[in-house]
């Protein structure tokens, strides 16, 4: 159905594709993998008619393509699924479903038969319960990667690219995603699928595709059959041990944090320092309400503790100042200055500690962003390139940089490794246990069951927005805990 080859695209100072190829087939899952900037975006955004090739040819069912843009990619029955959502909160869940192909008469917009194909796409998906005249910006980061997927499917497409599609749902929602995509491609309709997940290419996928640094490394290995260590190597150019780094060897210190009957009754823990404590449950189970109601960006009722004292969280910037720092789940909408510099957004929550006589020391701004950036390998290597213009992962790497910075003594993380390739979440593993050995302490949610209990010294587990369990992780194991979220069959 689609065959690339020999494509070319460069940026200025950088050729992000260098001669790629992709061959997909018609009904299958095809999985593309690489690590971020690895070249995945840009390949689809050639693609979707975002960007144009430099060089190289395109053939789909059989024809030259070359979209001259996204509306006509869409005409020739190309649709995708960003992992950075481009829904218009303003609209309606039906305005957005059927964007750019409204059904009308006589000019007028048919709102009624808007709101029955949304519905009808709607049900399908598995998901009735989403209301198409609801507005898109009320609704939860996983219903809005529903609502993106409706519009994929409104347009009856031939070929379907699901970037990251997982990443923001919960366990039972990803089994009916999978659902879809084998009647999708059943009915003849190609799916390239792109996931850091690797299990889920053994769970999905046909064939894979990988590339590293901008090339094609393979084509077309068999998803089931490639073990996964060479799958690995292949986009890192190295082993990566699935191994997390080992657990401290001593008690945790003193107590850092401390609620009672947090966002309600029951739900009470502590943090005690150099601890990572982890968050498991569903999407909507009540995580990160916790997480912005200790940082004071969401009223909550019940107690908040800080070193023994009792707290009022007020605005977010009150608890920076007592040495907190939150990196988001919906890191473009909450955490990011998109036209800004790598710099400017890592040195954000701590300008004042660049400051001298109240002018900001430039140099010394721009020595510790590059060193973070060195840190967490931050791809491109240019800390003054706009933080829009880098993979979702390397985003995600400098909103989690920015509160290594200063003296931080708490750090509440929601969904830290989403949307990061395999061998960079190692790195970002390292990263986050090595700041609890000196003390820090950790709050952690996730939605991978695996990442919570490999990563944490302690876990609670959330149910419908109640704490159901708390135990020291090496007590728990993944089916014990699953079991927990999806039928809390297990009580404190």
């Amino acid at each position: 159905m689609l065959e690339m080859r020999g494509i070319v695209k460069e940026f200025p100072g950088v050729r992000a594709l260098d001669h790629v190829d992709l061959l997909v087939r018609a009904g299958e899952a095809h999985c593309l993998l690489g690590q971020n900037g690895a070249g995945k975006s840009t390949l689809i955004k050639i693609l979707a008619g975002v960007h144009r090739p430099d060089e190289g040819t395109i053939t789909f069912n059989g024809a030259d393509y070359r979209p001259s843009s996204p509306l006509h990619a869409l005409r020739a029955g190309f649709a995708t699924i960003y992992q950075e959502l481009d829904l218009v909160d303003g609209l309606s869940v039906a305005e957005n479903i059927l964007l750019g192909h409204e059904p009308a008469r006589l000019g007028f917009s048919l709102r009624g038969r808007a709101n029955a194909v949304a519905r009808q796409v709607l049900a399908r998906l598995g998901h009735p319960e989403i209301r198409p005249t609801t507005e898109v910006g009320r609704l939860s980061p996983a219903a809005k990667q529903i609502v993106s997927m409706a519009r994929a499917l409104s347009h009856e497409a031939k070929l379907i690219v699901m970037d990251e599609p997982s990443a923001a749902l919960a366990h039972d929602e990803v089994a009916n995603l999978f659902r879809i995509i084998r009647e999708l491609t059943a009915q003849g309709v190609a799916v390239i699928y792109i996931s850091h997940r690797l299990e889920e290419i053994r769970e999905i996928g046909d064939r894979v595709t990988v590339l590293k640094d901008g090339r094609t490394v393979e084509v077309g290995l068999p998803a089931r059959d490639t073990p996964t260590d060479r799958l690995v190597s292949l986009m890192t150019g190295r082993t990566v041990e699935y191994l997390f780094p080992p657990r401290a060897s001593r008690p945790p210190g003193q107590e850092i944090l401390r609620v009672e009957d947090l966002t309600g009754p029951g739900v009470s823990f502590s943090v005690r320092e150099g601890e990572i404590v982890g968050l498991a449950g569903l999407v909507g189970s009540g995580r990160t309400e916790i997480l912005e109601a200790v940082y004071g960006a969401r009223r909550a009722a019940g107690r908040v503790y800080l070193h023994g004292r009792q707290v009022r969280p007020g605005e977010p910037h009150t608890m920076v100042r007592r040495g907190l720092g939150l990196a988001p789940e919906e890191r473009k909408a909450q955490a990011l200055l998109l036209d800004q510099s790598v710099t400017a957004n890592i040195t954000l929550g701590s300008l004042p500690g660049f400051a001298r006589l109240g002018w900001l020391d430039r140099a010394r701004e721009a020595e510790e962003a590059r060193r973070l950036a060195d840190l967490l390998a931050i791809r491109p290597p240019d800390p003054e390139r706009p933080i829009k213009t880098l993979s979702g992962g390397n985003q995600q790497k400098a909103v989690l940089a920015r509160w290594l910075v200063g003296n931080r003594r708490l750090l509440l993380l929601d969904e830290p490794t989403r949307g990061v390739d395999v061998g960079a979440r190692a790195e970002l593993y390292a990263v986050i246990r090595r700041l609890a050995d000196q003390g820090i302490g950790v709050l952690l949610v996730s939605s991978e069951v695996p990442e919570v209990l490999g990563l944490s010294d302690r876990v609670l587990v959330m149910r419908e927005g109640a704490l159901i369990h708390q135990a020291d992780a090496a007590e728990l194991d993944e089916h014990a805990v699953l079991d927990m979220i999806m039928q809390g069959s297990l009580t404190p």
